[in-house]
């Protein structure tokens, strides 16, 4: 008995998003006709129009992979839109816990260089919000990082080609995240902590310390004053 297997991919996607990717196999059983059938009490002399029909198709077994967080097709769009089209979305909703919706998006380096700090690797990434319909940039990071209003505190003065991130959802402050330029292996650099500040309502670096919002400035390397958070 021989065996044809044919492979098919489906992608789904609904107007939300990543995506679920399901592979279906499905065999067809080809029955090879013997002399010993012509032995059968069935009295079947052999093969021929009459002979058994093949087996039906066996039903579709699924590779199924926990579900991922769906990010809605408008986001995607707005994504690849800003950074290109190899742009993900990471993190999805209300990120600032303002009651707007947002998400981060970063184009993400396929294989991530291996040292002592954590973090996915990106050379660009936005964070974006719905504004009435209308997707607004909140954050931008690529050599700098920066917000409207200018630089964010912090920044280093060389550019900076590649950053490792972190991020995590704090259920008060919103999203929390932190930058590491990657060209340094010393594990002992802290990174740049960036977090929406409700006061001025932007995002901004944090000190040192990780407890204070600092102000942006319009050019690079300009000292800045904490204000408490």
């Amino acid at each position: 008995m021989t065996d044809t297997a044919s492979d098919k991919l489906t992608t789904l996607r609904s107007g939300t998003s990543p995506w679920t990717v399901v592979l279906v196999r499905g065999w067809t059983n080809r029955v090879a006709c013997t002399s010993a059938v012509a032995a059968l009490s069935l009295g079947l002399a052999g093969c021929g129009t009459n002979a058994p029909a093949p087996n039906a198709q066996t039903p579709a077994v699924a590779e199924t992979k926990p579900a991922e967080p769906a990010a809605p097709a408008e986001m995607q769009g707005a994504a690849r839109t800003l950074l290109g089209s190899d742009a993900q979305v990471l993190v999805f909703g209300d990120l600032a816990k303002n009651g707007n919706q947002e998400f981060l998006a970063a184009n993400v380096l396929p294989k991530t260089p291996t040292n002592n700090i954590p973090g996915t690797v990106v050379t660009r990434a936005v964070i974006v919000e719905n504004d009435d319909g209308k997707w607004t940039e909140l954050l931008h990071v690529d050599e700098h990082l920066k917000n409207p209003r200018g630089y964010l505190a912090l920044t280093p003065l060389e550019p900076v080609t590649g950053w490792r991130v972190q991020y995590e959802q704090d259920p008060v402050k919103g999203l929390q995240l932190y930058f590491t330029p990657e060209k340094t292996s010393d594990p002992h650099v802290l990174p740049i902590g960036v977090g929406w500040n409700p006061k001025v309502k932007r995002y901004q670096s944090l000190d040192r310390t990780f407890q204070k919002y600092l102000p942006e400035s319009l050019e690079i390397g300009q000292t800045p004053r904490s204000t408490v958070r």
